[in-house]
């Protein structure tokens, strides 16, 4: 028979232990409860309010006078926590809600699904309108919505209204910032760091602040809205007129490289760039500083300087212009198919002859290659090929072939010495133009002038020819305006000094390997000024056709030159440049764009 298993003193034992246990747990408890309390409610308290990353107000940015082009507005998140409603309210506030934000029946069902499921928490939308947040509000204070949440939420507004329907002023240029606060395109892009600032986690618990945001400076542009404005007016009105794929100018100080105007036609919206996205996200590409093209006649200035600076020929060397120049099997011929016989250096640039200037390019040198050497020379001091530096990124270099690297033949040189063969930004030509009217000093070109109170300091440009050539080249380029066919009355301005020269470039299909019949980009680069030039004007009309029967031939509805002429006389008007002494000031230019307010005259900075 087996004994007992049961023992008082073991269970006296055991009941010991298990007291003296107890005691030790109520001990360590009182130590937590007590001794611990405060900083035990503090950690909680901390947990609870998890740190949030504040995002700093981004940055302004400001024309040359202040005029604010990019600004940061808030408008409201709205958020639901529909477990906090009762079973029958939670359609009822679904369908209210969805009249207020005008949702589609798709997407009305998926909103009443998500608050029958009574999720803890939604985002109903994420940027609401102004009458949205009103009503908003309206269903919280007479209890008819509930269970809601607004919260402001900073975007970026431009405040502006573009020179087109539909657009924002200098959408391209600007750029925009998405809704996770990056910059895309432009200024945006490129002053991401400086507009954004640095942001700083802030806890939500009053002293306990674990990092203050800091904000970026301001950035003040060399842009002038009013010029601005009026520039992307008349680019719109050439689009519309000559039914161009696109329309592209920019104004540029030629001393300074200050950026005054900038645009391209058509543009966008800023405020609504998904919608820019979706539909026509080519916009977004800044063909100034990020195309590449061939020029065509606007080039034969370029060449005009090599030949002017090597002794070749003077304004007046007689040069025997033909039908065409044949170079082996090649044939190089001018664009009217005719010739004008002997004539002036300077009438074979104004008349644009294609075969006169090729024969002076081929005197260059006593070789192609010397020849060739000395002309790609010119391209490269005057930044033909190379980047300008612009404070923008994706800038393209252009297409420039190196005669050290990739020998030119004959014809490579002729074609090159009237702009086909070589490919540039519009960027690029008005920087070089600069250099040739502003006394030969190549200026680096900038849109931004200062950050905050501090003034950018501007990079001096190199001297890349001598002045006296300078002065030659704006002689040359006045008689180009003043002798050229049909240019006089397109492009002079009464009372003011005019100088340029157009090209009217075929273009390549590589996809036909052929070129495109009577589709060409039509180019003016020109200054305008009294006493001396003033500004250096750019504008191009992108892929188009001619339609418009002339004596002469066949042009477009509006033309560069007068295009150009155009942008000229709202510069002169901007920057208040009086006309030379003893003549009077030139009447407004007709618009076919609609009137828009214009913005104050700049100051004129001599």
């Amino acid at each position: 028979m087996l004994g007992r298993t049961d023992s008082r003193i073991r269970l006296i034992f055991l009941l010991c232990f298990m007291a003296v246990f107890a005691g030790a747990l109520g001990l360590r408890l009182a130590y937590w409860q007590i001794g611990q309390g405060d900083d035990l409610r503090r950690r909680a308290t901390d947990q609870l309010a998890h740190p949030t990353e504040t995002q700093t107000k981004r940055s302004e940015i400001v024309d040359s006078r202040g005029v604010v082009l990019a600004t940061t507005a808030y408008r409201d998140r709205l958020a639901a926590f529909p477990d906090l409603l009762e079973t029958e309210q939670r359609p009822k506030v679904a369908r209210l809600l969805g009249e207020v934000l005008g949702l589609q029946p798709a997407e009305l069902e998926q909103l009443i699904d998500t608050f029958e499921r009574g999720d803890p928490f939604t985002i109903v939308a994420r940027r609401l309108t102004q009458e949205q947040s009103d009503l908003v509000r309206q269903g919280l204070r007479d209890d008819s919505l509930a269970a809601l949440e607004l919260e402001p939420q900073p975007l970026r507004f431009y405040p502006n209204s573009g020179g087109s329907p539909d657009t924002t002023l200098a959408s391209q240029l600007l750029g925009f910032v998405t809704e996770d606060g990056q910059g895309s395109y432009g200024i945006e892009q490129y002053g991401q760091d400086l507009l954004a600032g640095a942001s700083g986690a802030t806890a939500d618990v009053g002293v306990d602040a674990l990092a203050l945001p800091q904000t970026g400076g301001d950035v003040r542009l060399t842009l002038d809205a009013s010029l601005q404005l009026r520039l992307e007016k008349e680019l719109y009105a050439a689009w519309v007129a000559d039914r161009a794929p696109r329309v592209t100018g920019l104004v540029m100080d030629p001393y300074t490289g200050a950026i005054l105007a900038w645009a391209s036609v058509p543009g966008y919206d800023a405020n609504e760039y998904a919608d820019t996205a979706e539909t026509a996200p080519e916009l977004f590409t800044d063909p100034i500083v990020s195309q590449i093209y061939e020029p065509g006649s606007v080039m034969k200035i370029v060449t005009a300087a090599a030949a002017l600076e090597e002794g070749v020929v003077t304004l007046q060397t007689p040069v025997a212009d033909a039908r065409v120049l044949r170079l082996g099997p090649n044939e190089v011929r001018n664009g009217d198919l005719r010739s004008i016989g002997v004539a002036p250096f300077e009438d074979i640039i104004a008349r644009s002859r294609n075969v006169g200037t090729g024969r002076v390019a081929l005197t260059l040198g006593e070789t192609t290659d010397e020849a060739a050497s000395v002309l790609y020379d010119m391209w490269q001091r005057l930044g033909i090929g190379r980047p300008t530096g612009i404070e923008l990124g994706n800038e393209s270099t252009g297409i420039v072939a190196d005669p050290t690297l990739n020998p030119w033949q004959s014809i490579d040189l002729v074609n090159r010495a009237f702009g086909q063969g070589v490919a540039v930004t519009p960027l690029q030509l008005a920087t070089g133009f600069s250099a040739m009217v502003n006394g030969g000093r190549l200026p680096v070109p900038h849109l931004i002038a200062a950050v905050g109170d501090e003034a950018v300091e501007i990079a001096e440009g190199q001297q890349v020819m001598e002045s006296d050539l300078s002065a030659q080249l704006r002689e040359l380029m006045v008689h180009v305006v003043e002798a050229g066919p049909h240019y006089a009355d397109e492009t002079l301005i009464p009372g003011y000094v005019v100088g340029g020269k157009t090209g009217t470039a075929q273009i390549w299909d590589q996809r036909a390997g052929a070129w495109m019949e009577d589709t060409y980009n039509h180019t003016f680069v020109g200054f305008v000024g009294a006493e001396r030039p003033e500004a250096v004007i750019l504008v191009r009309i992108h892929d188009t056709k001619p339609r418009v029967q002339v004596n002469w031939g066949m042009t477009l509805e509006m033309s560069s030159n007068e295009l150009f002429r155009r942008v000229a006389l709202d510069t002169i008007s901007v920057l208040e440049i009086p006309p030379l002494e003893g003549t009077e000031t030139p009447l407004p230019y007709p618009t076919y764009a609609p009137d828009a307010p214009v913005l104050p005259a700049r100051a004129r900075e001599d």
